[in-house]
């Protein structure tokens, strides 16, 4: 059951790659372990929590956001919070 949007507020200590998983499973209405694609044949899962860790002397990024698209979304990683959004084709 697909809903128009869907907003996830991640955790600190959660790895961007888990509240992806988590808001596409949400947003596709099935559980993280059960969703048809794996969330790597569309982003790396690695790549995408290097980009928000801490640099090697423990300083902060600068923030940002990722952007990707499934099939069926549009996926907005920030620091705090991951949206998707019901993808629009033209």
């Amino acid at each position: 059951m697909r809903r128009g949007w869907v907003e996830y507020s991640r955790s600190t200590d959660e790895p961007p790659s888990v509240a992806v998983a988590k808001a596409l499973a949400q947003f596709e209405g099935c559980s993280p372990t059960s969703m048809e694609t794996p969330l790597y044949e569309f982003i790396d899962p690695d790549a995408l929590d290097a980009l928000f860790a801490t640099r090697p002397d423990e300083t902060s990024r600068d923030p940002g956001e990722v952007r990707f698209a499934t099939e069926t979304a549009t996926v907005v990683i920030r620091l705090e919070m991951v949206r998707v959004f019901e993808r629009v084709s033209c």
